[in-house]
């Protein structure tokens, strides 16, 4: 599996090397970029289907993400599983189910994301889920990036295992060496 996923990374251009902000604030000499996959619609449809048969067996009934890439996966993960696809979005520090979306009492969930790195991001959507009541059954994930296992209580999948190094601000290599500093989105 890992190896299908990372050549679709790969032909996408997916894979970045240099000195990038994470969302999560960390510093990385690698970045991948999502987006470059999430573009097409047979990559992602690919990609997906790996995180759906891993999950076919659950009785998954909705398929929630995070925004903003998160979005994406869990509607077409949900289209591959006959399901509903819902996302999490940001208020304040903590994620919320907005647009009428609603989970229902003891509903068997599926979180999905694309790049896990310290998942802030999966923990704020499982915790919505929990909060309207229902249960989180497993994670998938395109890319799980992050050097250290994280336990999230429920089975996680990843398309791609990659641990890559992340370094904090004020321990950064990168910085010391004077390598521009990229946030992705906002530059080339």
């Amino acid at each position: 599996m890992s190896d299908e996923a990372m050549k679709i990374f790969e032909m996408a251009g997916a894979v970045k090397k240099g000195h990038f902000l994470l969302t999560s604030g960390l510093h990385s000499p690698v970045y991948w970029e999502k987006f470059r996959i999430l573009q097409y619609p047979n990559y992602t449809e690919q990609l997906c289907c790996l995180i759906a048969q891993h999950f076919k067996e659950q009785k998954i009934e909705v398929v929630a993400g995070p925004t903003t890439g998160g979005i994406i996966i869990a509607f077409e993960t949900a289209r591959q599983m006959g399901v509903r696809g819902v996302f999490a979005e940001k208020e304040g520090e903590r994620r919320v189910f907005r647009r009428d979306f609603n989970i229902a009492p003891d509903e068997r969930a599926l979180i999905v994301d694309d790049i896990l790195t310290t998942g802030g991001s999966i923990r704020g959507t499982m915790d919505a889920v929990h909060k309207l009541g229902g249960i989180v059954v497993g994670i998938g994930v395109l890319v799980n990036r992050s050097a250290e296992k994280i336990d999230f209580g429920v089975p996680l999948f990843s398309c791609i295992c990659n641990p890559t190094v992340v370094y904090r601000a004020d321990e950064c290599p990168l910085c010391a060496a004077h390598i521009p500093l990229v946030k992705p989105g906002s530059q080339s």
